[in-house]
């Protein structure tokens, strides 16, 4: 019997929160500051399932799902430090409840715990080394793709295409989101993964990133982080760069003056024009669009080799959340 999603979550929580237990109480809470705001752990819940669909032992699944939980959250901790972001899962980000390095020394903080985990899960005899080389790949991967995306941002440059920002967003989200939890299954059960699951991850994955990037813009009140955030930190969505590529000379202008300036100095009128002008151009339409495309060529890709997988039951979960990705609501 395939546990349920809600029983999946609740052991990837309760693994979490007591890797992260501490005798010292402002520490712990540190700590266990973003695992406790309620976050969908979609990437462990994807691990999970993944494992099981292809025979894996329940523990050794658990196991990798906590880990990559931790990933994310150490991640997150750091992403929202490097972009000043202000809010994280419906709450100010953790350098804005605490002094930024007390906030960074916890994200290096979960970064060892991951490695901890991994560790002790090959010398228990429940990971293989080859697990631990994807957590490698997945790391690497990320701290790529974050580097692309910052020094975007930092140097100034608009003169981007939707191609720069495929490849920056396979790195940075796509590999850790839907590629890894897929090659981490098959690692688990002793098998090698196929071509197809970064092939059809990656698209998946992709996808994923531009449904987020429209949410910033269309999430409403229900939307877990700032909305039009990414249009405060200078962020280069693939819907900014559909937007400098077909909008008027003067339009052009007046964004690229507007994303010239540093957070502090971006006038809220002028954020605010922008965000109407992205919604109203048709640059989030032709956004979601991409997303759709990009959904059915992963399905394409990944749904033959999902359907020659021993347990269907798990594979049916793991669809599921694969579809979750990228039909989410706010």
């Amino acid at each position: 019997m395939v546990p349920t999603p809600p029983e999946v979550r609740q052991a990837l929580e309760a693994g979490l929160l007591a890797r992260l237990h501490h005798p010292d109480p402002s520490y712990q809470d540190l700590l266990q500051n973003y695992p406790r705001r309620g976050g969908k752990m979609l990437r462990g819940l994807l691990t999970v399932y993944a494992a099981l669909a292809h025979g894996a032992p329940w523990e050794g699944a658990l196991w990798a799902g906590i880990a990559l939980e931790l990933f994310q959250n150490w991640v997150l901790i750091h992403d929202d430090i490097e972009d000043g972001s202000e809010e994280r899962r419906g709450a100010p980000a953790l350098h804005r409840l605490h002094p930024m390095p007390l906030a960074l020394n916890a994200g290096d903080a979960l970064h060892g715990e991951m490695w901890g985990l991994l560790v002790q899960g090959l010398r228990e005899g429940r990971l293989s080394p080859r697990v631990l080389e994807e957590f490698h790949q997945v790391v690497r991967r990320t701290a790529y793709g974050q580097h692309l995306d910052l020094l975007w941002t930092l140097s100034g440059r608009l003169d981007l295409t939707p191609e720069d920002y495929v490849r920056m967003v396979a790195h940075k989200a796509a590999y850790y989101t839907a590629v890894a939890p897929l090659r981490l299954g098959a690692l688990l059960a002793g098998q090698e993964p196929p071509p197809a699951y970064e092939e059809g991850g990656v698209r998946l994955g992709v996808a994923f990133q531009i449904v987020d990037d429209v949410l910033n813009l269309e999430g409403g009140e229900g939307y877990g982080k700032e909305p039009a955030g990414d249009l405060y930190e200078g962020k280069r969505t693939l819907i900014l760069i559909r937007f400098l590529q077909t909008s008027s000379p003067e339009e052009r202008r007046r964004a690229e003056a507007l994303l010239s300036l540093p957070r502090e100095a971006k006038p809220e009128g002028e954020v605010r024009w922008l965000w109407e002008r992205l919604l109203a151009s048709g640059a989030v339409a032709w956004a979601k669009a991409e997303a759709g495309k990009l959904w059915a060529q992963g399905q394409e890709a990944l749904w033959p080799q999902l359907a020659a997988l021993p347990c269907q039951e798990a594979v049916e979960r793991l669809k599921g959340l694969l579809h979750a990705l990228v039909e989410r609501r706010a």
